[in-house]
């Protein structure tokens, strides 16, 4: 083959490429370009080369030619080009967590972009302003910042750019406490995304940052519908689509606490196999909500190295592995873990509110009743409350399910110091509220509480009801150990039905006791009255007794009126 052919081969192969990467064909773009001399290939095709290798998840190689591509358009000097990559290449390795090397190429981006004319490019530098100014907390130069983003942008006709614009003034006001502006902005972004009217890569970003955001605001609702969305956008693109992972470990998140509990470890697992080794922290979150469902499940030795694993990759194992010990009946090392990471972050910094933390407060208060210390568990308990009511105040609508956890937390501290006049309205609202969110297995867990509080009451019906329901909900889930305990207690309850009447004989005794007549109460129960009376003839006969006085008066005594 002669060298006048082979270079037409290669210019044929070239078109093709280019050709495909403009068709956003990313794994035909990056065999084809692959397959091809670097010396063949122009600054933009280096470039393209990289958007290739980053979509089809080669982020080292993305890396590799997006330097090529920079080093070509400075040779060139094109600076606008240079300081597009340098950016890029900021944004890679501050991904892979490095940020040095990150912070690097943002100065030469910097030193690129200060001297041209307003041009697009000059967007990603006002967004670095704003996310370093909110880091500081100087919250109205981060705003100017977003916002000279957002001018940027219309002027020089980005549309993708003015909806990380709006993300950008979104984040600060999240950070500054205004949830419900931050995310009616959110929302803004999130129909640019739906709405097809931005490029794939953009839309891939806005859909992640958004679903950060929801989360990160303890949103489920918006996270749910926003995952859904994600998910049909990644389920509409090629095969090779980097943003499918990234995606994938909030829709996990969502239905970890749905308790869709096997699709949940399903998405984990390719969402682990999407993300690794290139976005390690992400792909922890999905490794550590795996060992979530597996604690649930009592599968302990497989939650324990998927915690092992959590911490491997960056993410820290609490509150999930500190129940696992407590679980495994290690009671005070799970109290003093779940101290520490209240107290500290990885790093020796205080952490943060939000869901983070309400999770651990929620640990706290199990562990330190598990270990009969109330005071410690009260004090847990009272924070978790005030974090839901600031979060309240702050974003002026309520965070249901904060509001939720400090509900259930504060009922079971009132139970166990045996307040009941307290226990029975909080824990019936935390019940209300984890059915209004449709988090399966926490209001199984509060019906468990309710149950116990109920019997302490007297009301023996009610805490069979509240146990019966809980063993169904575990069992849907897979709870096996919550399934088994609930079945025990269930068991227990009815075996100690009083006079040894059924349960609907103690309906039809609350009802006499109450003063209904047999009309009334075959009315509400929906029965005859001759049906109710057959019920009172077995009542009297079980009792020992020959009228309905002496059956009200039995019904005071055992707490069942």
């Amino acid at each position: 083959m002669t060298e006048r052919t082979i270079d037409r081969a290669a210019a044929h192969i070239l078109r093709q490429a280019r050709d495909a990467a403009a068709g956003e064909a990313w794994a035909t773009a990056y065999r084809l370009l692959g397959s091809l001399d670097a010396d063949c290939l122009t600054p933009d095709d280096c470039a393209a080369f990289a958007d290739a290798a980053w979509w089809t998840s080669r982020i080292e190689e993305s890396i590799v030619q997006r330097m090529r591509a920079y080093s070509g358009y400075v040779a060139e000097g094109a600076d606008r080009q240079a300081g597009h990559m340098a950016w890029l290449l900021c944004y890679e390795h501050q991904l892979a967590g490095r940020t040095a090397l990150a912070a690097g190429w943002l100065r030469r981006a910097r030193r690129h972009l200060r001297g041209e004319p307003e041009c697009v490019e000059q967007c990603y530098l006002a967004w670095m302003d704003a996310e370093d100014a909110q880091e500081r907390g100087a919250f109205d130069e981060a705003m100017a910042a977003a916002r000279r983003m957002a001018g940027i942008a219309r002027r020089c006709g980005s549309p993708d750019l003015l909806a990380m614009s709006v993300q950008a003034q979104a984040g600060v006001l999240v950070s500054q406490g205004r949830l419900r502006d931050g995310l009616d902005l959110l929302d803004d972004a999130m129909c640019s995304a739906m709405a097809g009217e931005l490029s794939s890569f953009f839309t891939g970003w806005t859909y992640c940052l958004g679903l950060q955001q929801a989360m990160a605001c303890i949103d489920l609702e918006r996270a749910a519908e926003w995952t859904d969305a994600a998910m049909r956008w990644c389920a509409s693109m090629p095969e090779e689509n980097n943003y499918r992972g990234l995606c994938r470990v909030h829709r996990v998140q969502v239905l970890e606490l749905r308790g869709n509990w096997p699709e949940a470890l399903t998405e984990a697992e390719r969402t682990r196999a999407e993300l690794l080794p290139y976005e390690r922290r992400t792909a922890a979150e999905a490794v550590y909500l795996v060992g979530q469902i597996q604690r649930r499940r009592g599968e302990l030795a497989a939650a324990e190295e998927s915690y092992d694993r959590t911490h491997e990759l960056g993410r820290d194992p609490q509150p999930g592995l500190a129940l696992l010990r407590l679980a495994q009946g290690k009671a005070d090392a799970s109290a003093a873990a779940l101290r520490l990471a209240l107290t500290s972050g990885a790093e020796g910094e205080p952490r943060g509110g939000g869901l983070e933390r309400c999770r651990l407060l929620a640990a706290q208060v199990e562990v330190s009743l598990a270990l009969g210390r109330t005071a410690e568990a009260r004090a847990a308990a009272e924070e978790l409350r005030s974090l839901a009511l600031d979060w309240q105040r702050r974003c002026g609508s309520e965070a249901t399910l904060l509001h939720a956890s400090a509900s259930a937390a504060c009922g079971a501290v009132a139970f166990a110091a045996r307040d009941l006049d307290r226990a029975l309205p909080l824990l019936r609202r935390a019940l209300a509220l984890w059915l209004e969110l449709r988090v399966p297995y926490e209001a199984a867990q509060v019906r468990m509480t309710l149950a116990a509080a109920d019997r302490a009451a007297g009301d023996v019906e009610g805490a069979r009801m509240e146990l019966r329901a809980a063993e169904q909900a575990f069992r849907q889930l897979g709870a096996v150990p919550d399934a088994r305990r609930a079945a025990a207690l269930l068991a227990d309850v009815r075996r100690r039905q009083p006079g040894g009447l059924t349960e609907r004989e103690i309906q039809v005794l609350r009802l006499v006791a109450a003063g209904r007549t047999n009309r009334a109460i075959a009315a509400e129960l929906v029965i005859s009255e001759h049906t109710v009376a057959r019920h009172l003839n077995n009542i009297f006969a079980k009792l020992d007794v020959s009228s309905r006085a002496a059956a009200t008066a039995y019904a005071y005594r055992q707490g069942l009126a």
